[in-house]
């Protein structure tokens, strides 16, 4: 193991105290009155000797870590992978550093996950929280460390949040197939006591009700730790064997890429058999034979603004809460008939 070079290793090459070297590299010279000759000598010493400062301690005693714990929902989901990237993009840009950990849906996953990044000190959260996981988000506000919930919320907890308006994305899908002609239309969904799922849900059902089509409404309720076995299960069942489906909402883009690869294992034709919407888009979305219609959740700009507000919280130490709802965007492609 190569041992670390300590101030006190380059004092004695110079043949000074470790206050004095301290002070140097610290920009205090002139401070303490050292000349720039000695200065000088003492940056060229520790350059020679490759001398990397110690950033925590240095942090710590400036209260600081310059770093960000974010933990998000589900790494394997594309979205939330491109929202870590742009999340760690924008940070960098304020001269912080993102610690990331998924916490995979679930609850225990998050707590030690949550638990640790405290450990260390970050200097605020950025968390897409998982079901369950209240008292966890309770725990930083109590500990009075900055935090922007993302993507997800919970409505009885008073603090920072970027989410999507989850009711529009998909009552405006909904009502995009309505005007489109077709009337016995699905929407598939995560099982989950979740605010922005229940939104999606809520979105759907109340443009099949404004449109009379109350008999038809067909909600498919997933288990989000078996996705693919039970899309695999429900297509056959609510798609094959019943051929009333004429159209779907898939709600999550796992559950878009898993239904695309269902319907297409089973032969079954976007938009002639079927009319298909998406959420997230994707290389998967555009490559497939009919690209797919999707509802488009502005990844960027969310990343950005959780980042911005972070930095603002911590910076001004301020209680304010700030929530962001940003629009969805319908993009439509050929995976509906025209």
């Amino acid at each position: 193991m190569i041992k670390r070079v300590s101030l006190k290793d380059i004092a004695n090459k110079v043949g000074v105290s470790t206050a004095l070297v301290s002070y140097v590299l610290s920009g205090q010279e002139k401070k303490k009155k050292v000349s720039r000759e000695l200065a000088d000598k003492i940056r060229k010493a520790a350059s020679e000797m490759n001398y990397q400062p110690n950033e925590i301690a240095r942090s710590l005693r400036k209260g600081s870590t310059k770093t960000i714990g974010m933990v998000i929902a589900d790494i394997s989901n594309p979205f939330f992978s491109h929202l870590a990237r742009y999340v760690e993009n924008e940070a960098m840009k304020y001269g912080y550093t993102v610690i990331m950990g998924s916490s995979d849906e679930e609850v225990g996953k998050s707590e030690i996950l949550i638990s640790t990044l405290l450990k260390r000190q970050v200097d605020g959260f950025i968390i897409s929280p998982a079901e369950g996981t209240e008292s966890q988000i309770q725990k930083i506000i109590e500990e009075k460390v900055p935090l922007v919930l993302i993507d997800r919320f919970f409505p009885g907890i008073a603090t920072n949040s970027v989410i999507l308006d989850n009711y529009q994305s998909t009552y405006e899908a909904t009502t995009f197939l309505i005007n489109k002609g077709y009337r016995n239309i699905a929407i598939v969904v995560y099982k989950t006591s979740l605010i922005h799922m229940k939104e999606r849900v809520r979105g759907y059902y109340e443009a099949m009700m404004h449109s009379d089509l109350a008999g038809n409404i067909n909600i498919i309720r997933i288990n989000a730790l078996n996705t693919h076995k039970e899309i695999e299960t429900t297509c056959y069942n609510s798609i094959i064997n019943d051929r009333k489906i004429e159209a779907i909402i898939f709600t999550t883009n796992l559950l878009s890429i898993s239904g695309l690869f269902c319907i297409h294992e089973h032969k079954i034709k976007i938009p002639d058999n079927l009319a298909f919407i998406g959420f997230d888009g994707g290389d998967c979305f555009d490559l497939f034979y009919s690209p797919i219609t999707f509802v488009k959740q502005p990844i960027e700009e969310m990343g950005k603004d959780a980042v911005r507000i972070l930095i603002d919280s911590i910076n001004n130490n301020s209680n304010k809460n700030t929530q962001i709802v940003h629009k969805p965007e319908l993009i439509i492609r050929n995976s509906c008939r025209p």
